[in-house]
């Protein structure tokens, strides 16, 4: 009975993490003085990290799903 709480505890973690990461990474408003280039490339990289936090929350919330059904196999 504990496991559920603790993965459900891990994904909310996670998603809190990621949504920090997403405030953090949304940056100022206004590009970067470096001009159009290195404005995209920080916007490219930013999204990279958001896609990928966002891998790490779905990979967390099918492996609760899957202790889920298996425990209620049992």
């Amino acid at each position: 009975m504990r496991s559920p709480f603790g993965l459900l505890g891990l994904v909310l973690a996670l998603l809190i993490a990621g949504l920090l990461a997403k405030a953090a990474l949304r940056g100022p408003a206004t590009p970067p003085a470096g001009g159009t280039a290195a404005a995209a490339d920080v916007l490219q990289q930013r999204d990279q990290a958001v896609q990928q936090v966002q891998k790490a929350l779905d990979e967390a919330a099918d492996t609760a799903r899957r202790q889920r059904d298996a425990a209620e196999q049992r």
